[in-house]
């Protein structure tokens, strides 16, 4: 008996196994009935609604019902979903002792003391039959599983078979005849619907079990005459074919087992018996010491049987159902069937290569246990535990042919397993030795245990073994006779080596250890449920995968596991590659399961630092969830968990654990919580980020942390803002803190004096300086003018030297997962924080209630700088003359000057074809001829200014004596090569990364409706791009990105300026309008450009265009304010879908907006480029300077940008 679970409790009289789930009900003689899970030992519910015991239960097929019969005469119908009795039956007159429901009909049969059965419709929960006929006791009643039968058993010493096939009839087709029989007649008569078949008698006590076979025509019982009959039946008569004798008191239980020939009892002489069928002969006995068996109960579908004593149950296995197998290479060696047989893996092709003659054995579980596999002499131990231990040597044969039925040669022994290509060793428990033997099965060598308690051995390469002691595992060199290590370990099952050797599994029943070849302790991971089997995946060198009863699991070399797959039924891993999984299952049939092996692929690629995999798989896998997320947070890897996470409080707390102040400020607005706003201040703070700190304390309102950051900053005008701020809001205290940081004096006198405290006044007053002040304040205080101390000292701030912002950032490397996910970081935008008014009108809908934002500005001095505007570019002071002399007085005549020198901006140019270094080095000309040729530039008037300061710029400007010219230096890039000879290019003050910082404030200048500023931001963006120089190809590609933006944003902005100046053209506004939402904006700016569109067709009366802006509005998923007011207008639109005026206006034909007329140029319509900016015009601009870029010339010829010297190699 292999048990799988037990439980201590009262007497346990009745059981029922659940179909599908791994639960089986115990009804208990106290009157519990309890839920257990048997995989996971756990208690999941009891009900206790019977008074007295509770002799039967039994579960629904489908249903989420189980079925109660107690010694309270009460039958009871439960839901275990909603965990409550659903209906009770009463009309039994005494005990009951079973409940059984019908596998295909609404019905319950049910067998009482009152000496009857009755089967009930629980649907309609109602009696429909009672069978009479016994006179005595009913002890148990159950339908057949396929027929229209029941049997009971009685203690009137009969088993009865009742044939119910009229009661079938009668539900599937009531007869009028059958329908006439009333309530009273059923329940005293029986009726007709339930008829005597068969009476069986031949016990010579009172029966208490009979049960059908699931598929024969065959009876069992079993009888208070310790006797267990077995009979058979036809459609006429039912016979005794034998009994079985054995047990020494009264049979309580009997039945057939569901997938084998065999049939189980138990009895109250403390025993479970198995039954051989055929042979009619006892195969296995097994005993308690204190408790009697009551009940048995089988699972319909697996090999799994539970009874019943008095101190509990127990569920258990009569045979392992794991086939014996070894694997090496592709191919997999397994019994089935009485036969080796081989499976190549790659191919599918199975064969049966030898025919095993299996000993005469008696008893259950005889099987093969184990296999090893001999590659070089293609030889298969198989063991099994015949004879307390015993081996089989086979020679497969090269044909395959499955024909050999060799006689293998056999030995007693335990554990045998290959040693060496052709020695393998067994355990002698005899002399308690390990022998060795040749594969003549002739004894080569011996040697004593390495440990006494040695019970199994394992392969562990050659001339090795893997010795199982009980709470260790010994490795153990053969020839030498030595221990080479040892590991302690729960008890270890099987062992599973890696392909390559290095690593091994020790499997225990709830554990397994990962070790070393020198059984160096890896890891160890315990598991609630049994393991079951495990494999190495071959692909991904390190990944232990292993199978549990209900799940695939992975385990790394850390430690780290999961689930990758979920089971219906137990199977045993025996090779994991490339994603597929093979395996056996307990019928010994291969299985291939498909796996997901992202998960463990991504922690291995992080446990091994390879980061361009970490990278690749977040970009193109499906990987989530809080488990990816809280592992890379444990694993100290939080900025990438970032990218996981959607839940704003998470992002937050990652953002702030990671130091990622951009994605931590957009969180905390989103989530706009004090707490989150004070916790975001701490970090930026630390990292010496003033302006976010600033604007925390500002949404926090936290004036005094704020008065402080303006102190220690030195930001004296904004420290004066906190002052008056102080005052308005009547808080004496902070005004003289900031006086105090001020060091206002007369402010301080002026608080003290308000607040009542005159010789404080004085005494501020006085000590400062502050004369007329003192006397005015020593005339009001009189006789009571406070004396000063001589040593007073003047209390004020030292002055600041110098006020910067943020503290100054080291220049790093960029981080390995920055930007690597097309991050925006900062330059997202706050749709919660937009000024839509700054865009257009509202509409107004009458349905609608109009609920303005209320902006509350936290700043004063924001609006003065607002209002100043824009990038200022101020103009530099240069030098009158910048080039020096070529002539030189000659000191003496016999020093010769060395001639001149290549100049370094000479050299730039020589070697340069790009017109940035073109202009640092003051080449106006040749970098004017380059852009002309690349991107047809004729108007340099905007790059005037910009040439000069890149030129001045790239040039230091050394001043010695007065009668020395002036030395121009010129300013190179830092050089790595060796040579101090070789020339670097020019340092450019144009960057990617200013650039970058320029488009987030022309993106901030759009969204708070500041067209002017904002276009004249993008013009300058594509100004300067052309001189911009970079470094390799991939910021070659987000300079041609960013042209693309900028020639959207100024041709979207030139249309916006348009309509607003378009004040009397309703139609014309409409028009420009609808052209603004097909430029392609970021979403946050197209989503106002909508919401203007259609407010403006809205009101213009154009109702079915309107609609259509509304549900682009919508689909692009705007705040909810803005969504309820477009369905408004949806709505509104949708009741009246027409167009009063005509606009020159097909959202359905794909067009773009000319550049210069503002007119759409439909697909399939001629038109002509702007070489630089690609904007595109009708073809009569065609000649003229593009209005986008202000630059180049419409329809010009040209190569393109060139901004980098890899796109010249």
């Amino acid at each position: 008996m292999l048990t799988k679970f037990e439980t201590k409790s009262n007497r346990v009289k009745g059981l029922s196994f659940h179909t599908r789930r791994p639960w089986i009900l115990a009804s208990l003689h106290s009157g519990v009935i309890q839920l257990w899970d048997y995989r996971m030992g756990t208690l999941i519910d009891r009900f206790d609604e019977h008074e007295g015991p509770v002799r039967g239960v039994h579960f629904h097929k489908s249903q989420p019902l189980f079925v109660s019969g107690g010694d309270d005469y009460k039958i009871k119908v439960w839901n275990y979903k909603l965990r409550r009795c659903l209906f009770t039956l009463l009309g039994h007159l005494d005990y009951i002792r079973t409940v059984q429901f019908h596998e295909e009909y609404p019905w319950i049969v049910s067998a009482s003391d009152d000496q009857t059965i009755r089967i009930w419709n629980w649907q309609s929960r109602t009696c429909i039959s009672v069978l009479t006929g016994h006179n005595h006791y009913v002890m148990c009643a159950s339908f057949h599983v396929k027929e229209d039968y029941v049997v009971s058993a009685s203690l009137d010493q009969t088993v009865r078979v009742w044939d119910i096939g009229a009661l079938r009839k009668k539900t599937v087709a009531p007869a009028d005849d059958i329908l006439r029989l009333t309530q009273m007649n059923t329940d005293l008569f029986g009726g007709g619907d339930a008829v005597v078949k068969y009476v069986l008698e031949g016990h010579d006590r009172g029966v208490n079990w009979a049960a059908f076979h699931p598929t024969l025509p065959l009876i069992v019982s079993g009888a208070d005459d310790r006797q267990v009959k077995l009979w058979r039946m036809n459609d006429t008569k039912a016979w005794e074919v034998d009994t079985l004798r054995g047990h020494v008191n009264n049979v309580s239980c009997v039945m057939f087992h569901a997938r084998q020939d065999i049939i189980v009892s138990n009895s109250e002489d403390k025993s479970i018996r198995v039954w051989d069928m055929s042979k009619r002969t006892g195969v296995q006995t097994f005993r308690r010491e204190h408790d009697r068996f009551w009940i048995l109960a089988a699972h319909p579908d697996m090999n799994l049987l539970a009874a019943g004593h008095d101190s509990g149950m127990i569920v258990f296995k009569l045979e392992r159902e794991r086939p014996a197998h070894a694997v090496y290479g592709g191919v997999l060696y397994y019994v089935k069937e009485r036969h080796i047989r081989i499976y190549d893996l790659t191919s599918a092709k199975e064969t049966a290569v030898v025919s095993m003659r299996r000993a005469n054995t008696t008893g259950m579980n005889q099987g093969p246990r184990s296999m090893s596999y001999n590659p070089a002499e293609n030889a298969v131990l198989v063991c099994s535990d015949v004879d307390g231990g015993s081996y089989e040597l086979y020679m497969l044969p090269k044909d395959s042919s499955g024909r050999d039925s060799q006689e293998p040669k056999r030995g007693v022994g335990v554990s045998a397993v290959f040693v060496a290509r052709n020695r393998f060793a067994i355990i002698d428990r005899a002399s308690n030795q390990i022998v060795l033997k040749n594969l003549k099965n002739e004894v080569t060598k011996k040697c004593p245990l390495p440990l006494s308690s040695i019970d199994a051995l394992f392969y562990a390469g050659t001339g090795n073994l893997l010795c199982r002691a009980e709470d260790r595992m010994v490795l153990f060199d053969v020839q030498q006779r030595i221990i080479l290590s040892e590991i302690q370990t729960p008890f270890v099952k099987y062992v599973v080596w890696s392909p390559d050797m290095e690593n091994v599994a020790l499997i225990s029943k709830h554990a397994f250890v990962i070790a070393s070849k020198k059984l160096e302790h890896t890891c160890t991971v315990h598991e609630t449920i049994r393991i079951k089997s495990g494999a190495w995946d071959e692909t991904n060198v390190g990944v232990f995968i292993y199978s549990t009863l209900n799940h695939i699991k992975y385990c790394l070399s850390n430690g780290d596991s999961g689930i990758i797959k979920t089971l219906d039924v137990p199977v045993y891993i025996v090779k994991v590659m490339g994603g597929v999984l093979y395996c056996l299952d307990r019928d010994g049939k291969i299985r291939t399961l498909q796996i997901d092996s992202s998960e463990y692929t991504f922690k291995l690629a992080l446990i091994k630092r390879k980061f361009d995999e970490v990278i690749q798989m977040i970009k193109n896998s499906q990987l989530c969830g809080q488990a990816i997320i809280a592992y890379l947070q444990q694993k100290g890897y939080p900025e990438i968990a970032l990218h996981f996470v959607k839940d704003e409080r998470t992002r937050f707390n990652l953002a702030i654990e990671s130091g990622n102040i951009a994605i931590a400020v957009a969180s905390a607005k989103e989530i706009d919580e004090k707490g989150h706003w004070y916790r975001l201040g701490i970090e930026a703070l630390r990292q010496g980020n003033h302006e976010i700190v600033e604007y925390s304390y500002q949404k926090t309102k936290n004036f005094e942390r704020l008065s402080f950051l303006y102190l220690i900053t030195g930001n004296l005008e904004k420290l004066r803002m906190m002052m008056k701020i102080a005052e308005m809001r009547n808080d004496i205290m902070g005004r003289y803190h900031n006086s105090l940081y001020l060091g206002d004096v007369q402010e301080r006198v002026k608080i003290l004096e308000e607040s009542g405290q005159l010789a404080l006044a004085y005494a501020t007053a006085a000590t400062h300086g502050l004369e007329e002040t003192a006397s005015r304040l020593a005339d009001e205080l009189g006789d009571k003018v406070p004396s000063l101390p001589g040593n007073a000292e003047l209390l004020l701030p030292p002055v600041p030297v110098i006020r910067d912002g943020n503290w100054p950032l080291l220049l790093v490397t960029k981080g390995l997962f920055e930007g690597a996910f097309g991050d925006t970081g900062a330059m997202d935008m706050e749709e919660d924080e937009i000024d839509a008014q700054a865009w257009g009108e509202e509409v107004e809908i009458a349905e609608a209630a109009e609920n303005g934002d209320e902006v509350q500005r936290e700043d004063v001095s924001r609006e003065e700088e607002e209002e100043d505007g824009g990038w200022e570019m101020e103009d530099l002071e240069l030098p009158a003359d910048m080039s020096t002399t070529d002539n030189f007085s000659v000191a003496a005549t016999a020093f010769i000057a060395p001639s001149p020198g290549v100049p370094v901006s000479q050299s730039w140019t020589i070697k340069s074809s790009l017109a940035g270094e073109h202009a640092a080095a003051g080449a106006f000309d040749t970098a004017m001829r380059l852009l002309n040729r690349q991107l047809g530039i004729k108007n340099f008037a905007p790059l005037k200014p910009l040439f000069e300061d890149l030129h001045m710029a790239s040039h230091a400007f050394l001043c010695s004596l007065p009668v020395i010219p002036v030395t121009p230096l010129a300013i190179e890039k830092s050089s790595e090569s060796p040579s101090s000879n070789a020339r670097s290019p020019p340092a450019l003050i144009y960057s990617l990364s200013l650039l970058e910082d320029k488009l987030k404030a022309a993106y901030k200048a759009t969204t708070e409706g500041k067209f002017t500023e904002a276009l004249r931001l993008f013009l300058s963006l594509l100004h300067t791009i052309p001189l911009v120089v970079v470094d390799n190809r991939k910021e070659v590609d987000e300079v041609k990105e960013l042209v693309s933006i900028c020639k959207e944003y100024v041709l979207a902005l030139r249309i916006e300026l348009k309509r607003k100046e378009t004040k009397d053209d309703l139609v014309r506004q409409q028009e420009l309008a609808a052209y603004f939402t097909h430029c392609n904006l970021q979403n946050v700016h197209l989503k106002l450009s909508l919401q203007s569109a259609m407010a403006l067709t809205y009101k213009g009366r154009n109702f079915n265009t309107a609609g259509t802006f509304c549900r682009r509005l919508l689909e692009l998923n705007p705040p909810p304010q803005t969504a309820a007011k477009a369905r408004q207008v949806l709505a509104a639109c949708e009741k009246n879908p027409r167009d009063e005026a005509q606009l020159n206006y097909d959202p359905r034909n794909p067009f773009t907006v000319c550049g210069a007329t503002f007119t759409p140029i439909y697909k399939g319509s001629k038109d002509v480029s702007c070489p630089y900016c690609a904007a595109r015009f009708v073809p009569d601009i065609a000649g003229s300077i593009c209005n986008i870029c202000e630059l180049s010339v419409v329809g010009a010829d040209a190569s393109g940008i060139l901004c980098s010297m890899t796109q010249v190699r």
